[in-house]
């Protein structure tokens, strides 16, 4: 079943394949939601017919989700969608540490060493939280760019385990990593994984696995009755404290092994800075059985004489009778001390706290009083081999008899820890490795426009010095350009007043206003933006906009004499009586902007003298003046100054 180009869960669109398991197909994905790509983990058909397995793997899943640790995979979400059932996880860029091993044979030891504590860090978190991997292999690793392990697959290895899928026919992990008693089908716990990590361990050094057949069963066999060959003799560049390490973790008898990944986490640590130290504990069983003499002819070996006497029936008898003599002596011999007051002396308790260790010693063998002592780490910072309480406690006239222990707690000095690499990871990645380490951090924000913003840029003080517990690490961490990003708003058709608003409240400058003219848009309206609207760009970069702006309409007044203009003159009749003046239409055209309208039209007798006609225009426009349709007059007026007066005459 292919699902790329799917849309699952409503919001996880399948990308494409990147890889293929037994139980599994990973797809790369994007969360439509978070908008982020993720790895979406979907079970094969096969798994998807039993309903008990199906409910097991949502449980063991959601279990798994609540781990929060830098070298675990994350785990975002589980769901189904008819018959598919998914989980959704971190996307990690890197490489499996199988295809590391593959590709690169046989692996440095403090590499090696560096990647198991990373791994035994997050089975030490997983452990905690009650959670066993169950399937701990290279493939189940992922090694980062930087460096970092991820260890993926948490809960779902137990899931398959407990299931009644018999369907498949095929063993659920890698029985090359499995452990004695998971191979044999016993219960598993967090040994376990510890057991697996010390093969994988194997592997890297080597180059191979401890143990290799034809089938897996034969592989399953070998895990539970034969001892590997130490992985020193096979790479004698090992150091003996690591081969020691991975000898203890491969015990088969799971007593013998590390007890905690926290108890192995402790050696591997040690490891790195003393690896040839002899450190290492081996384990050994309450009871060492003597070596027996097998006879290969079916008959006993004789036993010894002096072993045989013990079995005759009256040396039973004396035993017996010489063991209720001592009791019955020794009864006597403390009813007597009772009956005579006498008993162990009291002394006065000392005052220890704050002595060193070799003095309170001192005083405690004057007084024949007998001591325990426990080793702790101060976080007051009080110096090796002093004494930081004791149980009882001091007291002015308190007295204990002899036979009582006195408790002493004696400082370890500072608890050092190691101090991770986190230049490189995110800020809030490396907040969660710091601690992690136990360590606490303090945050310095730079420009860099070499480094992504978020990134961190170094670490003060380096990566692996030893640091006290608690002590607070310097991280600077990039801002990027340090330029905030702002979107350009859409201002044409704006006013300039409200176009400059817009502009300044998006973060943006106005560079330069120009204006020009067109007469099909409104005055002061917005005509042109320099930068195009929705575009990204720098907080304050200038903008320029082109307003629209009309000329004023003016009123100027313009003066005609008729009379003037036509040049009349008086007639008179034959008897010498005048004649009156004619009348005559009185035209007045202007000219404004390339479009000429008659303002005025009325007829005047020819001897008018005074002829008022006010005139609007923009700027300079052409007047013209028609007598009876004739053109008499043609003049420019001027109305920019609102106060233009033309005079015709």
């Amino acid at each position: 079943m292919n699902l790329e180009g799917r849309l699952i869960g409503n919001r996880y669109e399948i990308l494409e394949k990147i890889g293929n398991g037994g139980m599994a197909t990973v797809y790369k994905a994007r969360c439509h939601v978070l908008n982020r790509n993720v790895a979406v983990k979907v079970l094969k058909e096969e798994f998807t017919t039993d309903a008990e397995f199906i409910k097991r793997f949502n449980i063991e899943a959601q279990a798994a989700a609540s781990l929060s640790h830098p070298n675990i995979v994350s785990i975002y979400d589980v769901g189904s969608e008819g018959e598919i059932h998914y989980i959704v996880m971190e996307l990690v860029q890197g490489k499996t540490l199988k295809e590391i091993i593959t590709d690169d044979g046989i692996l440095p030891w403090k590499w090696t060493v560096n990647i198991a504590i990373q791994i035994a860090s997050a089975l030490e978190v997983a452990h905690r939280n009650n959670i066993v991997h169950r399937d701990i292999k290279p493939h189940n690793i992922i090694i980062t760019e930087n460096g970092t392990a991820k260890v993926t697959d948490f809960g779902i290895a137990k899931a398959v385990s407990n299931s009644t899928i018999t369907s498949f026919g095929a063993t659920i992990g890698s029985v090359h990593y499995f452990s004695p008693e998971h191979a044999r089908g016993g219960y598993t716990d967090a040994k376990s994984d510890l057991y697996s990590l010390g093969v994988v361990m194997y592997e890297m050094l080597t180059g191979k696995v401890p143990f290799d057949a034809d089938t897996p069963v034969s592989v399953a066999l070998k895990h539970m009755q034969e001892v590997p060959e130490e992985p020193k003799k096979l790479n004698s560049t090992i150091p003996e404290s690591v081969n020691k390490i991975i000898i203890k973790a491969m015990q088969k008898d799971p007593n013998l092994r590390y007890s905690s990944a926290t108890e192995m986490l402790v050696d591997l640590r040690e490891a790195i800075k003393n690896p040839n130290g002899n450190f290492v504990v081996m384990n050994r069983t309450e009871i060492d059985e003597p070596t027996r003499v097998i006879r290969t002819d079916g008959e006993e070996p004789k036993e010894n004489k002096k072993q045989s006497v013990f079995k005759k029936k009256w040396v039973k008898v004396l035993l017996i009778l010489l063991i209720c003599a001592l009791v019955f002596g020794g009864a006597m011999f403390a009813t007597f001390k009772m009956l005579t007051g006498s008993g162990p002396n009291e002394v006065q308790i000392p005052s220890l706290v704050g002595l060193n260790i070799d003095e309170a010693k001192g005083k405690l063998d004057e007084l024949n009083l007998k001591y325990e002592i426990t080793e702790e780490f101060s976080p007051e910072g009080k110096e090796v081999g002093l004494v930081l309480a004791q149980e009882p406690k001091y007291q002015d006239n308190f007295k204990i008899n002899e036979t009582e222990v006195i408790k002493l707690t004696v400082s370890k000095g500072i608890e050092m820890v190691e101090i991770p690499k986190v230049a490189g990871n995110t800020k809030e990645e490396a907040i969660e490795k710091l601690e992690a380490a136990n360590l606490k951090y303090e945050i310095t924000e730079e420009i860099n426009d070499k480094i992504e913003e978020g990134i961190v840029i170094r670490q003060e003080p380096e990566a692996g010095e030893e640091i006290a517990k608690d002590s607070t690490i310097k991280i600077y961490v990039s801002l990027g350009r340090g330029i905030k990003e702002v979107t350009v708003p859409y201002v044409i058709g704006k006013t300039e007043e409200e176009a400059r608003k817009m502009i300044e409240d998006a973060g943006l400058t106005i560079e330069t206003v120009r204006y020009e003219t067109d007469t099909t848009k409104p005055n002061g309206q917005v005509l042109k933006q320099s930068i195009d609207a929705d575009k990204v760009v720098d907080e304050k970069t200038p903008v320029t906009l082109t307003v629209n702006k009309l000329e004023e309409i003016k009123t100027g007044t313009l003066n005609i004499n008729l009379k003037s203009l036509l040049r009349y003159q008086k007639e008179y009749d034959d008897e010498g009586e005048e004649i009156p003046a004619e009348s005559v239409e009185v035209e007045v055209r202007v000219t404004s902007n390339g479009s000429e309208d008659t303002v005025y039209k009325k007829s005047h007798k020819e001897d008018t003298e005074k002829i008022t006609v006010q005139i609007e225009g923009v700027g300079t426009v052409t007047v013209k003046i028609f007598v009876d349709g004739v053109r008499e007059k043609q003049e420019q007026m001027d109305l920019s100054s609102g106060s233009a007066v033309l005079n015709i005459d």
